[in-house]
């Protein structure tokens, strides 16, 4: 039965604690629409995709590491493959659990990283990461299902002193990409990296626009394995500029002391593979050891990651993708210590 509403009092109808409640509602509305804009998780970044092949693929972006600034090269990339593809792409950082930043001398805490459970494609850039074994599940899963990896830089060395069963992941770079850690192969910061083409691989899809490859971190040591397919290689040069000429000095390989002249041959920088598990499955495998945050401000480079992330997702590589960079990137010289302090995933969000 109807009451008479000129009689209506919200006090006969609610208790004061209700009211109480009614008053939080606008609060907590806002606290959840905050939340969503950064995805599930407000320490790592979601960035939609937009129009384009990529639309329905879920590419998720690690970046963990001290020196090479992929906390800068890896949201880049992130935007680039939402924006200029489509791809969705969720960009989970190394994060300092008590400031919530991105700290990526906090080895142990990679906070979103679930995300690899709906992941197409993984993309690494990690150094020496010792996660908890409920951070490392996730990566070990998604391993498990014989999804594909491209690793960049110091991917070869991802993990360093997990125990148990997770130990195996320590040697993920020379099981899984194809090489680990061996040395700086040009002088560090003195020596700068052309990328010449491997002699055979012209014709690959991956290779496609991927002109004037230059970076300024050095070379490394490399020898991938035999099944490997060798996609370039890198000059050392004498100087840190694209015009400086190749650096023509003999230098012992770390692993047989043997002599060679530093660019005869060439050390491999860019390399795939199918890397097959003892149960059958067979993650496919892209390595650079380019790919730090100032090498990615290179085109070619760019490019060749782009057309990787393509292929790895079953699209057809373009013949010249769109690399054009999402906004501003002015990246950091690499250096330990080097990050930019106070910034949080949020801060890497889309503007409009």
């Amino acid at each position: 039965m109807l009451r008479d509403a000129s009689n209506f009092s919200p006090s006969r109808v609610f208790s004061r604690q209700t009211l109480r409640h009614m008053k939080l509602l606008p609060i907590l509305a806002t606290l959840t629409f905050t939340t969503s804009l950064f995805g599930a998780d407000p320490l790592s970044v979601v960035y939609e995709g937009a129009a384009g092949p990529g639309k329905g693929k879920h590419i998720v972006l690690l970046a963990g590491d001290e020196e090479y600034r992929s906390e800068e090269a890896i949201p880049m990339l992130g935007k680039l493959l939402s924006q200029r593809h489509g791809f969705k792409c969720t960009v989970v950082f190394s994060v300092n659990a008590k400031t919530g930043e991105i700290d990526p001398n906090t080895n142990n805490n990679q906070p979103g990283i679930e995300a690899l459970g709906s992941a197409d494609l993984c993309i690494t850039s990690l150094r020496f990461r010792k996660w908890s074994d409920e951070h490392a599940k996730h990566f070990v899963d998604y391993y498990n299902a014989g999804k594909p990896f491209i690793g960049l830089r110091t991917s070869t060395h991802a993990f360093n002193g997990l125990k148990g069963d997770y130990a195996w992941l320590n040697k993920f770079g020379k099981d899984v990409l194809g090489e680990q850690w061996v040395s700086h192969w040009g002088r560090h910061k003195a020596e700068a990296t052309r990328g010449v083409i491997e002699k055979g691989a012209e014709g690959n899809p991956l290779l496609r626009g991927a002109e004037g490859v230059f970076g300024l971190t050095d070379v490394y040591e490399a020898y991938p394995p035999a099944d490997a397919t060798i996609l370039m290689r890198g000059i050392v040069l004498k100087g840190m500029k694209p015009e400086s000429e190749p650096a023509d000095y003999k230098k012992k390989r770390a692993t047989d002391r043997a002599e060679q002249g530093v660019n005869d041959p060439a050390m491999p920088i860019v390399w795939t593979r199918e890397h097959k598990q003892a149960g059958g499955k067979v993650n496919k495998v892209f390595c650079t050891t380019m790919g730090d945050a100032v090498d990615l401000a290179n085109e070619g480079l760019r490019r060749i990651i782009v057309n990787a992330a393509y292929q790895f997702t079953g699209l057809e590589v373009p013949a010249k993708a769109d690399v054009t960079v999402v906004g501003e990137y002015n990246p950091t010289m690499y250096g330990f210590n080097s990050f930019k302090k106070g910034v949080k995933p949020a801060d890497h969000a889309l503007t409009k």
